[in-house]
């Protein structure tokens, strides 16, 4: 059986963990035009579901790093007396640009005392050599975790919403990461516009079966933002949304495909209440969870 987030943290450190939201300063490939499409399309506003922040609408503001987790620690810090951080790097592409820079801000975050976990958010189609390499040194360093979107393995979908890769890319680049002896962790959405609850099942049944095993896993469902390109969509033509119901079935259903070795990180997501248009039931997050934990529990080890 798959483990919890909160459960394996416990196992694997004795305490409780808590992530703190940073910002790199970098940017995505399909948001300058370095991605063409083959139809001669440039991608500029990122994936069709992303927001202009990148999809870091919780993330800090750019500072220098100490600023922004000593910030994001005090918040934390009113409402738990936290001692160990995962310091997540979510927004944008965070192996995006000058490599030098990165390696410089990333090694100032994880040489902290109180940081004992580094995580990256990125793409596959942007861990080149000297990326990996970098990626290397900082796993040797104190464990690293990179985090990326897959979303989905269909292609017609992937091309709808603008993903800008092939699943060739991101099998290659998830096989260089556990060959470097990385942690992976894959982020998937629920309700991606025109796919079924089969192709969703068929996207987790394929990670269930990865070789190496999956680290980890993100589900959430899709959020129709103000602002994005999905959202224009849905205006024109009102595509289905799950219902909490429907949803939280769905992810009880994923879950138990996945095997033992699998952590699942993340259940659902909650965009910000400004921008949310739908589906409007995530924005009670503590009932969301409560119906998952209800549906979930018996699945987890």
């Amino acid at each position: 059986m798959p483990r919890k987030l909160s459960t394996y943290l416990k196992e694997e450190y004795g305490e409780k963990i808590y992530r703190l939201s940073l910002s790199s300063g970098c940017t995505c490939p399909n948001r300058d035009g370095s991605i063409v499409t083959p139809d001669g399309k440039k991608l500029t506003k990122g994936c069709t579901f992303c927001s202009e922040q990148g999809s870091g609408e919780f993330a800090a503001q750019i500072a220098p790093i100490d600023v922004q987790i000593e910030d994001a620690k005090a918040r934390i810090r009113q409402k738990t007396d936290a001692k160990s951080f995962i310091a997540y790097f979510q927004s944008y592409t965070n192996t995006y640009g000058d490599v030098e820079r990165l390696k410089k801000l990333y090694n100032e975050t994880i040489d902290r005392d109180d940081i004992k976990i580094l995580s990256l958010g990125t793409r596959p189609d942007c861990l080149g050599d000297d990326v990996m390499e970098m990626l290397s040194g900082l796993n040797r360093k104190k464990p690293l975790w990179v985090e990326l979107g897959l979303q989905t393995i269909h292609e017609e979908t992937a091309r709808k919403v603008d993903r800008g890769y092939k699943l060739k890319v991101f099998e290659d680049a998830y096989k260089r990461l556990k060959e470097n002896g990385i942690t992976v962790i894959v982020h998937v959405i629920m309700g991606l516009p025109g796919e079924s609850k089969e192709d969703m099942l068929e996207t987790v049944k394929y990670l269930a079966n990865l070789n190496p095993v999956l680290d980890g896993i993100k589900i959430q469902n899709l959020q129709i933002l103000k602002g994005t390109s999905v959202y224009d969509d849905y205006m024109r033509e009102k595509f289905p949304v799950m219902s909490m119901e429907e949803y939280t079935d769905l992810v009880r259903e994923c879950i138990a495909l996945l095997p033992e070795q699998t952590v699942v990180h993340r259940m659902t997501g909650d965009g910000p209440r400004r921008l949310l248009v739908e589906p409007l039931w995530s924005l009670d997050k503590k009932r969301v969870l409560n119906m998952l934990n209800k549906k979930c529990n018996e699945i987890f080890s």
